[in-house]
């Protein structure tokens, strides 16, 4: 009721409506205001909900969460090793689309089994789980359209122009904001289940040196405060329409237009980091498989499947 009020509302109103007396509303306020939420209680006005905090809780994101299956249950944790392991530590006993959702991860994971920094500074760190019916040659493509769901969700809240460095990185001016690890137990002709990590620096002010160059956070490139909550929802929002377009191919054929339009470096110079030897290309898009199209120095076209194989721009990250 508070936050669907945006002037004051009485104590009286709030008795009448609960059912309860106006000492049981007082310390629910009291309650509401140790949590975090920023409540005004003025004489003969009533109580008003300030909106300038960024209140992250399992409460805050079940009552944003508004698909049909994306967060159909969300687990909320202050602290974790890795959203990703308990993801797939819980999976026989989670639906199709549960979230775990943390603050602070103290064992993130990046690809290829590197360390990814989660510390409590703000930032969104969750995993969403899949129990698909398709083959598990389709699962890679999953994480593009993981990718194309943050990178759009980002864009509604803040108004940010964002880009995806293929094939999951986010990128806002030329330099990452999110990362996505996705990983699935599966036998050769079924898929148990796919766990869709995503870590967005949201508040970070500050990174390692090392990142700096390459890194930033949503909050330093609007300048403004983003409320985390609204963006976790608007990505599974974002992520079960277009989950759901994929589904219908198996391909990324009914999302190619708009992943190539997000696409950072293409029709530039790239350097293909293949462990076979390094070569530059030009970067053409990708395909309906989701492979990147390049082509050589001399003229001759390939296609770079994700995995091994990284993309860097000439000149820097991007």
């Amino acid at each position: 009721m508070l936050k669907a009020c945006p002037d004051y509302i009485s104590g009286q109103t709030l008795c009448e409506h609960f059912q309860v007396s106006r000492t049981a509303v007082w310390k629910v306020i009291n309650q509401l205001k140790a949590d975090g939420y920023h409540i005004e209680s003025v004489p003969n006005k009533g109580y008003r909900l300030i909106r300038d905090t960024d209140i992250f809780s399992g409460a805050e994101l079940i009552q944003a969460v508004r698909g049909k299956w994306a967060g159909c249950r969300v687990i909320y944790k202050k602290t974790t090793g890795s959203t990703n392991l308990d993801a797939a530590a819980a999976a026989a006993e989670l639906p199709h689309g549960a979230v775990i959702v943390a603050d602070e991860q103290t064992a993130g994971r990046g690809r290829r089994g590197r360390s990814w920094v989660s510390k409590p500074q703000g930032n969104i760190y969750f995993s969403l789980l899949l129990k698909p019916d398709f083959a598990p040659e389709h699962a890679s493509m999953v994480t593009l359209v993981m990718a194309l769901a943050v990178a759009k969700a980002i864009e509604k809240v803040t108004g940010l122009s964002v880009m995806i460095k293929w094939p999951n990185d986010i990128v806002i001016h030329g330099k990452k904001v999110c990362g996505i690890l996705t990983e699935l137990r599966a036998e050769p002709d079924f898929i148990h289940h796919i766990v869709i990590g995503v870590g967005i620096n949201a508040h970070q002010k500050e990174f390692p040196e090392e990142a700096l160059e390459y890194a930033t956070s949503i909050d330093l490139e609007t300048g403004a405060f983003v409320d985390r909550t609204e963006l976790v929802a608007e990505v599974w929002a974002q992520f079960e329409e277009l989950y759901e377009i994929f589904t219908r191919t198996l391909d990324l054929s009914g999302l190619l237009q708009e992943y190539n339009q997000h696409l950072a470096d293409l029709g530039q110079q790239v350097r293909i980091l293949d462990p076979k030897g390094e070569y530059t290309a030009l970067s053409g898009g990708i395909n309906a498989r989701g492979e990147l199209q390049v082509t050589r120095e001399d003229g001759s076209q390939e296609s770079v499947f994700a995995g091994e194989v990284s993309v860097r721009g000439i000149y820097g990250y991007v």
